[in-house]
């Protein structure tokens, strides 16, 4: 059993890594396994609506977005951290989930995910709802925690002291290893995912 945690962040061992960090060590106590991946701090290609993933099986610009979407087909859940940004996620990772979404959201099919959150003070609540919207148009199951999923401080240092923001971190550890241990159980006594209707697409002028 394994959690991809990706950290959207451009600083590497900051808030949001801290908040992944103590998911990681709580899902280790659950006997599953997690890696942090950091997205960089070098500039994500949004997606332009090529369709070439329709044809390629992968997204047409080969980075960051094509080597997590090759892990998830051995991943159970994925959680993915951002810091807020004038209310929202980061510009690099909205780009990156776009583009995931779009090119592999399938492989999110049934998967545990979640997102969590740091800020300084406020906006972490709606970059928390625009993070979920990924998973909830995936047919994703989405574990929840004791409280939105969000840590505060302007360094690690300052999380480290955000004593509920971190509990809340351990308790949704917690229930991403309880999804994930559901669904091998599940699946070993013969449970399938349900099957899917043929995509049906309308929009609002017809």
């Amino acid at each position: 059993m394994k959690v991809l945690l990706i950290n959207g962040s451009p600083n590497k061992n900051g808030c949001t890594n801290r908040a992944l960090e103590e998911i990681r060590m709580q899902l280790a106590k659950q006997n599953v396994e997690s890696e942090i991946i950091w997205l960089g701090k070098e500039s994500m290609q949004d997606c332009i609506a090529c369709g070439r993933c329709r044809f390629l099986g992968k997204c047409v610009f080969d980075d960051k977005v094509n080597e997590v979407s090759a892990l998830l087909d051995a991943t159970d859940g994925i959680v993915v951290g951002s810091p807020v940004y004038y209310g929202g996620p980061t510009g690099l990772v909205c780009s990156f989930m776009d583009r995931l979404c779009y090119s592999a959201g399938r492989k999110l099919d049934g998967m545990a995910a979640a997102c969590v959150v740091s800020c300084r003070r406020g906006g972490a609540t709606s970059a928390y709802e625009r993070l979920n919207m990924y998973f909830g148009m995936n047919n994703a199951i989405i574990p929840a925690s004791q409280y939105w999923n969000q840590v505060h401080g302007f360094t690690a240092e300052d999380v480290e002291k955000d004593a509920e923001g971190l509990q809340t971190m351990r308790t949704l550890a917690d229930n991403l290893a309880w999804v994930i241990k559901s669904r091998k159980a599940g699946e070993e006594a013969g449970l399938s995912k349900p099957s899917r209707e043929r995509r049906i697409r309308t929009h609002f002028i017809r």
